[in-house]
C-alpha cells in the first residue's frame, strides 16, 4: 500500500527587524534630511556616556584630578600675574610716569643745586636721605625708615595730609625737630591721635606736626610705614652722611618730576651729562657711579618681565593637564577592556563603528570638561583668597577661563582618540568570546 503524504502549505514569517532605537548604539546611518533624528541620536550617545561616568563616580573623580589641578593652577596663576601687573603699574603711576630717579652713588645736595641751576623743564626736584631707626613713643617703640626730605617731597610723591601740616623750608633751614608720620606708623605708635605728640629718635625729641593719609606702597616700600623729617635734620642731627671730602651731605636718591613727558629723555640726558662732569667721570671715560631711571621705561620693562613670568608659570602648570590627559587615556583603555563583551554585543546587534567611536570620545570629552569646570571653580577660589588676604586684586578674566577649559577639552579629545579607536575596531565575534 502506497503511503500518501499530504503536504500542507507552510508560511514562513521572518522576524521583525529590531527597532532602530532598541539600543542607543543600534542606530542606522541617517540621511541628511533627518537632522532632527541626528540630534536625538547624539543626545542618546551623550546620555549613555554620562551614565557610564556617573556609574563610577570615584574612579571618574580620581581620573580627572590631574585636569582639575592643571586648570586651577593655570587660572589662578594667570589671575595673580594680572593682579601683580595691575598693582605694580598703579603703584608706580601714582608718583607719575613723567618721573626720573637718580639712584644713590655718591650724589650729594650740591648735585641737587647744580641740577636746579640747569633750568630744565622740571616741575619738582626732591632729594631724599634716610636710614632705619627706632622711634620711641610713650606707649610703643617701632623700628621704621626715617626719611630726610624737603617740602617738595609731598608734590613729588602725590601725598596728602590726614592731620596737621607738612614741614616748610623754614623748618628745613632752622633744622627744626619736627616729624610727619605715615598713616600706619602713627596708628602703631599712638592709635587715633598722634598730632602734637612727641616721639624720640636717637635720644632727641621730635614733635609730630602731621599724619599722612593712607597711600599704600610699591616694590620700593610704603610711605605709610615711614617717618619724614627735614633733610637738614637727617644730615645734621640724626645720620650724618657727609661726602668724601667732608664739604657736603650725601643723598639716597633724587626724584625729578618733568613738566612734559616728551622731555623725559632730554632731561635724563642732561642730568647724566652734568653728573658725569661733576664727578669727574667724563674725563677718563669711567663708568657711571649713579643711575638715572626713567619711571615710564621702568614700568614698561617690569610689566614685560611680569607678563613673561606669568605665561611661563602658567605654561608649566599646564603640563599637569597633559598628565591628566594621560590619566584619562589609561582609564579609557581599562574601560574598553572591561566592556569588551558589551561592545561586541552592541556591534553584533547593529551598532556602527562610528557609534562606538563617538561614545568613547564623548566620555573622554565629558571627563575633561568636568575636570575643567571643577578646576575653574578651584582656581577662582584661589584668586579670590589672594584678593582677600593681600593688597593684590587677582581678576579671573573670561579669556583665561575659556583658555583653560578649552585646553582641557582639547586634551580630553586628543587622549581619548586612541581608546575610542581601539573600541571601535573590536571584532564583534572576538569580543563576544572575551572572558
Amino acid at each position: 500500500m502506497t503511503d500518501m503524504v499530504v503536504s500542507h502549505p507552510v508560511t514562513l514569517v521572518a522576524p521583525a527587524p529590531p527597532a532602530s532605537d532598541s539600543h542607543p548604539l543600534t542606530l542606522e546611518p541617517l540621511k541628511d534630511k533627518e537632522s532632527g533624528r541626528q540630534r536625538i541620536r547624539l543626545w542618546e550617545i551623550g546620555s549613555l556616556a554620562l551614565a557610564s561616568l556617573l556609574g563610577n563616580k570615584i574612579r571618574t573623580l580620581l581620573t580627572i584630578l590631574g585636569v582639575i589641578i592643571g586648570v586651577a593652577a593655570v587660572v589662578a596663576l594667570l589671575a595673580i600675574g594680572q593682579g601683580v601687573r595691575i598693582w605694580v603699574t598703579s603703584s608706580f603711576a601714582e608718583s607719575g610716569t613723567n618721573t626720573l630717579t637718580v639712584m644713590r652713588g655718591d650724589t650729594s645736595m650740591s648735585d641737587v643745586e647744580a641740577i636746579e641751576a640747569l633750568q630744565l623743564p622740571i616741575e619738582v626736584i626732591s632729594p631724599q636721605y634716610g636710614e632705619t631707626a627706632t622711634i620711641v613713643a610713650p606707649a610703643a617703640d617701632e623700628s621704621a625708615t626715617v626719611m630726610g626730605v624737603t617740602p617738595s617731597f609731598v608734590k613729588a610723591q602725590g601725598l596728602e595730609l590726614q592731620q596737621g601740616s607738612f614741614f616748610t623750608e623754614e623748618h628745613n633751614d632752622t633744622v627744626a625737630l619736627v616729624i610727619v608720620l605715615g598713616n600706619s606708623l602713627a596708628q602703631e605708635l599712638f592709635g587715633e591721635q598722634a598730632l602734637g605728640r612727641t616721639v624720640r629718635i636717637s635720644g632727641q625729641a621730635f614733635q609730630v606736626i602731621g599724619v599722612l593719609k593712607e597711600k599704600g606702597g610699591n616694590s620700593f616700600g610704603s610711605v605709610d610705614d615711614q617717618a619724614l623729617v627735614p633733610i637738614s635734620v637727617a644730615h645734621r642731627r640724626l645720620f650724618g652722611g657727609r661726602t668724601a671730602d667732608g664739604n657736603g651731605y650725601l643723598v639716597s636718591s633724587i626724584q625729578i618730576v618733568v613738566k612734559d613727558r616728551d622731555d623725559l629723555e632730554m632731561v635724563k640726558s642732561q642730568v647724566e651729562r652734568l653728573l658725569r662732569v661733576r664727578h669727574y667721570l667724563a674725563q677718563d671715560g669711567s663708568e657711571d657711579t649713579f643711575r638715572v631711571l626713567n619711571q615710564a621705561a621702568m614700568i614698561e620693562q617690569l610689566t614685560g618681565i611680569l607678563d613673561a613670568l606669568t605665561i611661563f608659570l602658567a605654561s608649566v602648570a599646564g603640563l599637569s593637564l597633559l598628565v591628566g590627559g594621560l590619566g584619562i587615556m589609561n582609564i579609557m583603555l581599562v574601560s574598553v577592556t572591561e566592556r569588551t563583551r558589551e561592545i561586541g554585543l552592541r556591534k553584533a546587534i547593529g551598532a556602527h563603528r562610528s557609534d562606538v567611536l563617538l561614545q568613547f570620545l564623548v566620555e573622554a570629552l565629558l571627563m575633561s570638561l568636568f575636570g575643567g569646570l571643577l578646576g575653574l571653580s578651584l582656581g577662582y577660589g584661589i584668586a579670590l583668597l589672594v584678593t582677600v588676604l593681600s593688597p593684590i586684586t587677582a581678576p579671573v578674566s573670561l579669556w583665561s577661563a575659556a583658555l583653560a577649559v578649552g585646553f582641557a577639552a582639547t586634551v580630553g579629545i586628543f587622549f581619548g582618540i586612541y581608546p575610542a579607536q581601539r573600541a571601535a575596531r573590536l571584532d564583534p565575534i572576538e569580543a563576544l568570546r572575551y572572558q
